[in-house]
């Protein structure tokens, strides 16, 4: 076992007093204990809707943070299901019944938005889009682009009439779910504004308990979220120049280059040490960007061991 695998949380298989359910996704494992959730960032990455064969240290803690810092930082607008952080990689929250819908806006035609501009089309999950416009400008006001949840493969688009029609959310519970996922964007842009930074488009997810609707999940992070470096974005798009971005991407570039995009029939590269290091320092910096706050990495050895500990005491005081 190499030093990186080491100092990594490739996936957990804890076993606690209470526990009535376990959910491994594709970066998280998720313990319903006593009726709550406890959702481990692990240190697996994806892309192209595969699992890459390796782990990036610290990416884990380095996202279950970023969703912490931005839940605490908007709890006064929407409720959410954060309840305490009793380890950096770990999240305990209200056990949700989830909405089977992703609530994405977008602040600028980037993205699967400019793909279905670009293909000719003016019509984004029922949303009109005007004419003229050219990659990566900003909408004249944001746009809500929801996508259905998919069990497998790809999330699909899905416009507001069609979940109402389906029924997949009430009329009433959708326009809390469009406020919420308008005041979440405007603070994240005014938050990511100050750190130089902007917020080009993300994704909330939604569930209810108790007749109560919460934002669960991940917000505003690299995973989920799209941001454009602020200071050279109009000089850029004057100049028709690429914008500098902050995300995962440079990990979609590199399989791109080494001939993988998870078509049939591509082999997965494999991932040397380097380039693992590569990523788990550009996650570092992404937080230290996002949130302008200093990473503080954990000296311990024996992560899996840290997690189940602190777990087990939180346990014990709740």
């Amino acid at each position: 076992m190499t030093s990186i695998e080491q100092q990594s949380v490739s996936e957990t298989n804890f076993q606690f007093e209470g526990q009535s359910k376990f959910y491994r996704g594709k970066v998280r494992d998720v313990y319903t204990i006593n009726e709550q959730l406890f959702m481990v960032a692990s240190d697996r990455i994806s892309a192209f809707d595969h699992i890459l064969p390796r782990p990036i240290p610290f990416k884990g803690q380095v996202l279950n943070q970023i969703a912490a810092h931005f839940l605490d930082a908007t709890a006064d607008i929407a409720p959410n299901w954060r309840l305490a952080s009793p380890d950096p990689n770990v999240t305990v929250g209200v056990a949700c019944e989830p909405y089977k819908i992703e609530m994405v806006i977008r602040g600028y035609l980037t993205g699967h938005a400019w793909r279905t501009y670009r293909s000719g089309k003016r019509l984004l999950c029922g949303v009109p889009l005007p004419e003229g416009m050219k990659e990566h400008d900003r909408f004249p006001n944001p746009i809500i682009t929801p996508a259905t949840k998919a069990e497998e493969g790809h999330d699909e688009d899905i416009s507001k009439e069609e979940i109402l029609a389906q029924g997949i959310v009430s009329p009433e519970d959708y326009a809390v779910l469009e406020k919420y996922t308008q005041a979440l964007y405007q603070r994240g842009t005014k938050m990511a504004a100050e750190q130089g930074l902007i917020l080009v488009d993300t994704k909330y997810e939604f569930g209810k308990k108790d007749g109560q609707i919460y934002v669960i999940d991940e917000i505003h992070t690299p995973d989920s979220s799209r941001y454009f470096y602020k200071n050279d974005y109009e000089e850029r798009q004057v100049k028709g120049e690429k914008q500098r971005h902050v995300s995962k991407e440079f990990v979609r570039e590199w399989l791109i280059a080494n001939g993988f995009q998870g078509l049939d029939g591509q082999v997965m590269p494999d991932m040397p040490d380097a380039f693992v290091q590569q990523v788990s320092e550009r996650y570092i910096e992404l937080y230290e960007l996002i949130t302008g706050k200093q990473f503080q990495r954990s000296a311990e050895q024996n992560i899996n061991q840290r997690i189940e500990s602190n777990i087990r005491s939180y346990l014990k005081k709740a």
